[in-house]
């Protein structure tokens, strides 16, 4: 035995709230406007005539329309044929409401007598709620999602054209200058390693010393001992852990 699924029944149960709504609003609307000779009904009379019309009538119409719809998917040949089909029964409904609310009696000529005039309205009514519910068509295209920012892109404007697409996995401090090693090799420039670790302030890794930032992905292992750590990296490189920049690589579990 299959059951149907919990996010499908709490759409299914949206928009059939949805569609309920739907209908209420358009009959209080022709409540108030009075067509087809209803104005003569006081207000109260007229709200639940239409109510009772538009509501009733709704449901008969997404009756209609659930097998049109997978049958003919276009929207005017699925619109044409719902408000067609949903007309008799409509105005069968039609004529009981007339017959409640006003005595109406139920010959053949007054049941058939406004079958146009409901058609117009479930025509209407219809083309309202597929506009409403309308997906987008299935050739149309997303509109392209930005990429995300490189993280680096500043910070790979310093290296050479070779390297500048490299995967980086550390910056070293060495006097004034600073030893970027990538999976492309070695490279010295001319810049400040505080500098260096702002530009990186937004990428995945760890200032781990005063002269050392390694990348997160780059680390194999991290080892602690007598008040001093030493982070090896996959490439064999070995970085220094100062106390005082020990708190992140704890934090994110690497000792």
């Amino acid at each position: 035995m299959t059951t149907t699924p919990a996010p499908f029944r709490a759409r299914l149960w949206t928009r059939l709230a949805a569609d309920v709504g739907l209908w209420a609003a358009i009959g209080i609307v022709m409540a108030l406007l009075g067509p087809f000779g209803s104005s003569e009904r006081s207000l109260f009379e007229r709200v639940v005539y239409w109510q009772l019309c538009m509501v009733g009538g709704g449901a008969i119409g997404i009756a209609i329309d659930t097998p049109v719809r997978r049958l003919l998917p276009g929207f005017w040949p699925r619109l044409l044929a719902s408000s067609a089909l949903m007309t008799p029964p409509v105005t069968m409904l039609v004529a009981l409401a007339n017959n409640i609310l006003a005595g109406m009696r139920l010959t053949p000529r007054h049941i058939a007598e406004p079958w146009f005039q409901v058609f117009v309205v479930c025509f209407a009514a219809m083309c309202l709620r597929q506009l409403v519910w309308a997906e987008a068509p299935a050739g149309a295209m997303a509109a392209p999602e930005e990429p995300p920012a490189d993280p680096l892109a500043a910070f790979r404007q310093r290296l050479s054209a070779k390297r500048r697409e490299a995967t980086l996995i550390a910056v070293e401090a060495e006097d004034h200058y600073l030893r970027v090693h990538t999976d492309a090799g070695d490279e010295l420039i001319t810049a400040r390693f505080g500098d260096a670790v702002t530009e990186l302030a937004g990428a995945k890794g760890f200032q781990t010393h005063r002269s050392w930032w390694i990348a997160a992905d780059a680390i194999e292992d991290v080892k602690w001992l007598r008040g001093r750590g030493e982070a090896t990296l996959k490439c064999g490189l070995k970085a220094p852990i100062s106390r005082g920049n020990a708190a992140a690589l704890k934090a994110a579990g690497w000792f």
